[in-house]
């Protein structure tokens, strides 16, 4: 087993396993509860002790299952993460972010992981409505008040970012990348950077595409999101295979699988990257627990990255803007302050 290092995530104090377990996959669908929780036990005993989850996973589930899986001693073994920000009303999902609104939810999330304090604590999507100073101003708020250590952001542009961070300093910013995702790169990894804010990265292996190729349509259920993501539609997948393939290939050369290829990819993106990549089998978690043992030279990465440049992929990675940092720009605090 490959030895899980601790990292700095983002400058304000919070250290991490260099790669962090996300539990969305835990309860869609939902699956033997004392076997999720062995598994996450597994995952702490392994050295993984970073947890992401969100109040909308289930919805309310995860974060239960969590709660459950940290009792007897394992709170204090762990770095707890979870989002706020969707809600369904009338049927659709919204995004929400006003100030009443993120208490309502931090408090929730306590309840629900039964635990004192978050240790860090995301907006999931941006409510576009509000400002973010507004939001984060109760986000503050919450820190002093010692409900939540840290705070974070998701699928968040580069201008809302810099907004935030003037309220109260972000710890993190999660976003979707991977080998075939890499939008984020041109502007938002920059300005993370330059703040000194830590990448957590999600589906890191391609929403499972890197781990099966396009087989993994066939483990879609009736109700898995994936199915709308155009680059799983039929006429996308049939070309986009020729990526998974040519990603195996140079895998078997390497000694190891196109999965473990596709994550240590992002763990070279750099010292303030954490892939937090899921499953709900522990074979799988071995696996990409051994994935931190593998090496890329500069060569390496030129060529898994001309695999999935943006000419070989077909379909984009979601399928509404509204679930992306695309447009997610907020008001000025004028706007809400006056209105």
């Amino acid at each position: 087993m490959a030895e899980v290092r601790k990292m700095k995530l983002g400058s304000q104090g919070l250290e991490v396993s260099i790669q962090g377990f996300g539990c969305a996959g835990l309860v869609r669908p939902p699956k033997p509860e004392n076997e999720m929780i062995a598994l996450i036990h597994h995952a702490i005993n392994s050295g993984i002790t970073f947890l992401d989850t969100a109040d909308i996973y289930g919805p309310f589930t995860s974060e239960i299952l969590v709660g459950k899986a940290l009792k007897g001693g394992m709170r204090e073994k762990v770095q707890l993460a979870t989002k706020f920000g969707f809600k369904r009303v009338n049927g659709e999902m919204e995004v929400q972010g006003d100030p009443a609104y993120v208490r309502e939810a931090c408090e929730a999330s306590l309840k629900r992981l039964d635990v004192d304090c978050i240790d860090l604590y995301y907006q999931h999507r941006v409510d576009t409505r509000v400002p973010i100073e507004v939001t984060m101003g109760e986000l503050k708020k919450l820190v002093e008040e010692g409900k939540i250590k840290y705070v974070g952001l998701s699928e968040a542009c580069a201008v809302t970012i810099r907004r935030a961070h003037a309220v109260h300093p972000i710890t993190a910013v999660q976003m979707e990348w991977s080998l075939w995702t890499r939008d984020l790169e041109e502007e938002i990894v920059p300005t993370c950077r330059e703040l000194g804010i830590g990448i957590v990265a999600y589906s890191p292996l391609g929403r499972g595409f890197f781990s099966v190729g396009p087989k993994v349509v066939e483990s879609f259920n009736e109700g898995d999101y994936r199915k709308n993501i155009p680059r799983f539609l039929p006429e996308n997948l049939e070309h986009n295979k020729h990526v998974f393939e040519r990603v195996s290939e140079m895998a078997a050369r390497k000694g190891c699988t196109a999965s473990q290829l596709a994550l240590a990819w992002v763990h070279h993106r750099g010292g303030d990257v954490c892939p937090i990549p899921g499953t709900s089998k522990l074979n799988n978690l071995d696996l990409n627990i051994a994935a931190l043992s593998v090496k890329l030279t500069p060569d390496d990465l030129a060529k898994l990255e001309s695999f999935a440049s943006g000419d070989n992929v077909k379909g984009d990675r979601i399928w509404t803007k509204t679930f992306s940092w695309l447009d997610s720009d907020t008001p000025p605090l004028s706007s809400w302050q006056t209105s």
